[in-house]
């Protein structure tokens, strides 16, 4: 109940704020500008004002459109992206749903997004939003093959799909969970214990060095699973005016947009988890100052919690900034672009690395 709390109030500041409001700054950044500056010090109650604006503005539907699809299309974008974050550890005690199945569920549950895709694109009776729905349905089905085989990389060498264990795996503590300790990467065959020295050399990327290639497969494709840029061509405004949300306004467009920026959370929470060390930090146990431990904080401790839900968040929104940092770097891709590196070298790259994952666990059993 906790974890739901804390999600609960994390979604809309972090949409408020470290996505609207931050991609704002970081943009004006980029090209050199201020951003927001005159409501609010240093511009931080314009996009309050933003929301205000969207919720007092009238729910319109198009004459055309089929209302019942066009009014539920935004609730199942906004619902499928939410019942992702329930199987997300924010530390070794704060979990919604420690399933045995979590990693399943999420892409299972989150594929659900281009269901309300495609509902807004149909229902509209517009053609623009109807070909960026078709845009996006065929991008994202396309780009969940090499985000899903990169994920199952992390599945095949930890030997789980519960994300709590793959936290613990990567963690200091795994000695009082498993009796695999050390050998369960293979780090001791290979004659280094990493285990008690913990940080960032117990993170799967550094343990199974194959994992950083499906990092950078994951993170590229997460992008297109989050129509941000450059694979943001189911909403391209000089093409589509907005793609398959022209039709929105008001109260509707402000879900489209939460589910929009709660995805980009949730895949880079996801990446956080499965490659990058989840809730344990990233400093070793060097020297006579245990850092890792210190940082750490030891399970079912209040200190515990509190660096746990600092690390896995602090790696989440530095992910977020790159994919911001990205939005306002590199041009959009063609369509044809966009599917030759999906198929010809994204997909191959990923059933290779599945095949070493398969190989390296066999040789360190």
């Amino acid at each position: 109940m906790l974890a739901l709390i804390i999600l609960l109030l994390l979604i809309p500041v972090y949409a408020l704020y470290g996505g609207v409001y931050g991609e704002r700054k970081i943009s004006a950044f980029i090209q050199d500008r201020l951003g927001p500056m005159e409501t609010g010090k240093f511009g931080l109650l314009q996009t309050a004002a933003d929301i205000l604006k969207l919720l007092m503005k009238e729910d319109t539907v198009p004459a055309a459109a089929d209302k019942f699809l066009f009014k539920a299309a935004p609730m199942v974008m906004f619902a499928a992206v939410f019942a992702g974050f329930a199987v997300i550890p924010l530390s070794p005690d704060l979990i919604g749903s420690e399933a045995e199945v979590g990693v399943f569920f999420l892409l299972a549950i989150v594929a659900l997004d281009i269901i309300g895709i495609l509902m807004a694109g149909w229902g509209s009776n517009n053609k623009y939003s109807l070909y960026g729905a078709m845009r996006a349905a065929a991008q994202m089905i396309s780009y969940e093959i090499p985000l899903g085989l990169a994920v199952l990389c992390v599945v095949m060498i930890s030997q789980t799909l519960n994300l709590q264990e793959i936290s613990i795996q990567q963690s200091i503590y795994l000695p009082m969970v498993s009796d695999e300790a050390n050998y369960l990467f293979g780090i001791k065959a290979l004659g280094i214990d990493v285990t008690n020295i913990g940080g960032i050399l117990t993170w799967n990327i550094i343990r199974s060095p194959f994992l950083l290639i499906a990092f950078v497969i994951y993170y590229i494709a997460s992008l297109a699973e989050a129509n941000r840029a450059p694979f943001d061509i189911p909403e391209a405004e000089s093409e589509l005016i907005a793609g398959f949300h022209t039709e929105y306004s008001g109260i509707r467009f402000a879900y489209m947009f939460l589910a929009e920026y709660g995805t980009m959370l949730l895949v880079s929470l996801l990446a956080a988890v499965l490659f990058l060390g989840s809730w344990n930090t990233p400093l070793p146990n060097l020297g006579p100052v245990k850092l890792a431990e210190w940082t750490s904080g030891a399970p079912g401790t209040i200190a515990g919690n509190i660096w746990g839900m600092f690390w896995v968040l602090s790696k989440a929104l530095l992910l977020v900034f790159s994919q911001m940092w990205v939005r306002w770097t590199y041009p959009r891709l063609r369509v044809d672009q966009l599917m030759s590196l999906c198929w010809k070298y994204l997909t191959p790259i990923s059933l290779v690395l599945v095949f070493i994952s398969g190989i390296w666990r066999l040789l360190m059993i």
